[in-house]
């Protein structure tokens, strides 16, 4: 599939890629590590990013505006997106052919071709991976495209720390940092918090529930966030506040926004991918998402939560 894909972009002058809503550090690392692998071997080709921009991650890529004209003769690259309601700008519909390159459990078969790798720690791995086919062709890997996949890599493994890391995720690590990009100015700006931030992080760690179970949830109200001056996608940064607590299996934080109540998921060990699934959502068999519609439906997903870890 990595030579299929590598002709695939030999063919085009104009290319765009896009990546999820809501980004994260893979989404963008994987987003703009493959804008400058293809820019730094085919100069002379049109590659776009695009987007919404997200402000807090703004220090590793910034996206690029593209008129609706440019798509119909584009060939359209979507990272790191498990299903279509997720792609970020619609208009990737509009393009002349449709790539998709992810490491999500497949829950929505889209685009005329389709790279999916479950083992992969990341989707920036894989723009690791097919970045071999460049190097057949004479490429070298620049000092920002191995920034950018370096902090993909290093934003899904949580540091390294999570059981998606393989031999494989550490050759690739190793390969990059060869590179001259700072990792401490990375790592600095990866994980600082604002003052308001950090102050929300106590009150969670003082108000969060450990369920005999082993499930542990918190409640993030909209009047709550006013309080503490904090918007919910800033909320997402401070999921894993209790992740260390002994005894504790899985993790919902509810948080909720104007018109729906965000579910984020994450684990030690049962895999809460499917229970995300049962209310609009999915992802990784331990970080997942979802969103239900009111306070009522937190119950139902808090008591499948409880089921989940009771049983594991």
């Amino acid at each position: 599939m990595k030579d299929i894909i590598f002709e695939k972009i030999k063919q085009y002058d104009s290319i765009i890629i896009h990546r999820h809503v809501r980004p994260d550090p893979d989404a963008l690392g994987s987003q703009g590590g493959l804008k400058e692998v293809i820019k730094g071997h085919f100069p002379d080709k049109k590659v776009y990013i695009v987007g919404e921009r997200d402000d807090s991650l703004s220090f590793l890529v910034e996206m690029d505006e593209v008129g609706d004209a440019v798509f119909q003769r584009s060939l359209i690259i979507v990272c790191d997106t498990a299903n279509r309601e997720r792609i970020d700008d619609e208009r990737y519909e509009k393009g002349d052919f449709l790539i998709k390159i992810d490491h999500h459990p497949e829950v929505d078969e889209y685009g005329d071709i389709a790279w999916v790798d479950e083992t992969a720690s990341s989707t920036s791995e894989m723009i690791c991976e097919l970045f071999l086919e460049f190097e057949k062709d004479g490429a070298e890997l620049s000092d920002e495209a191995a920034r950018l996949l370096y902090a993909g890599i290093v934003g899904d493994t949580g540091r390294f720390r999570f059981p998606n890391t393989t031999e494989q995720t550490f050759h690739w690590a190793g390969k990059l940092i060869r590179k001259e990009f700072s990792r401490p100015e990375l790592y600095d700006k990866l994980y600082e918090k604002s003052l308001p931030l950090t102050r929300l992080e106590g009150y969670v760690l003082s108000n969060f529930e450990l369920r005999p179970s082993g499930a542990g949830v918190i409640y993030l109200t909209k009047d709550k966030l006013k309080e503490f001056g904090v918007t919910s996608k800033e909320a997402a940064n401070i999921v894993n506040t209790f992740s260390t607590l002994k005894g504790i299996k899985a993790w919902v934080f509810f948080v909720e926004e104007e018109d729906l109540i965000r579910v984020r998921l994450r684990s030690k060990g049962p895999e809460i991918h499917h229970l995300a699934g049962r209310y609009n959502g999915g992802g990784h068999p331990m970080a997942s998402g979802a969103h239900v519609l009111s306070w009522e439906e937190t119950k139902e997903v808090l008591r499948d939560l409880d089921e989940l870890c009771a049983n594991f």
